[in-house]
């Protein structure tokens, strides 16, 4: 087990490499911007090139006051091309303000009380013989498992999958995780 793990944090660590940037000081590059650990989760998000269509959709929900507070809180957050990937004319109808408690409810279906960065996931994983439950903010739950060796994939209640593309994104209230796809409540 602790081989795995150890395999597991390296798989991790050559995983960040590939697909961003990081500093001593934990400040990692995402969509061509520094994540600052000591900025919050929309400060951060804000600058992200990768993050403008999840950006636009929690300023259209109402949602940014709520994640500038102290959480902590894990955000498993789409990267544009993930939005790209959902049926034409959905993003755009779920922008439109008489759709904003449906758009809140799947966006706060990508945040889970808690920090869990990618170790604490692996452990839950382990701990549950590979998955682990995962209660979110709107009240629904996702599926975290190892998805080979070295990613973690999170299941929606739907049956959708989103593998993590970068993990550990530190923020003073949390952690943010990137998705490749939209994760889809019930």
């Amino acid at each position: 087990m602790k081989k795995l793990l150890k395999t597991l944090g390296l798989a991790v660590g050559f995983a960040l490499i590939g697909t961003s940037t990081f500093a001593q000081d934990g400040t990692v590059t995402v969509g061509g911007e520094a994540m600052y650990p000591k900025k919050n989760i929309v400060e951060n998000a804000v600058n992200s090139k990768d993050h403008t269509t999840l950006v636009a959709a929690v300023k259209a929900a109402g949602l940014v006051d709520a994640l500038m507070g102290a959480g902590p809180f894990t955000v498993f957050a789409p990267v544009n091309s993930a939005f790209d990937k959902l049926p034409a004319g959905t993003v755009e109808t779920l922008l439109k303000p008489e759709n904003k408690s449906t758009l809140a409810k799947v966006l706060t279906y990508h945040v889970v009380a808690g920090k869990f960065d990618a170790k604490e996931l692996m452990k839950l994983i382990e701990k549950g013989k590979g998955m682990t439950k995962l209660k979110t903010l709107s009240g629904g739950t996702l599926i975290a498992k190892m998805n080979g060796d070295m990613n973690i994939s999170i299941t929606d209640e739907k049956g959708g999958v989103a593998n993590i593309a970068i993990y550990n994104v530190y923020q003073s209230n949390g952690v943010i995780h990137t998705l490749d796809t939209v994760l889809l409540p019930m």
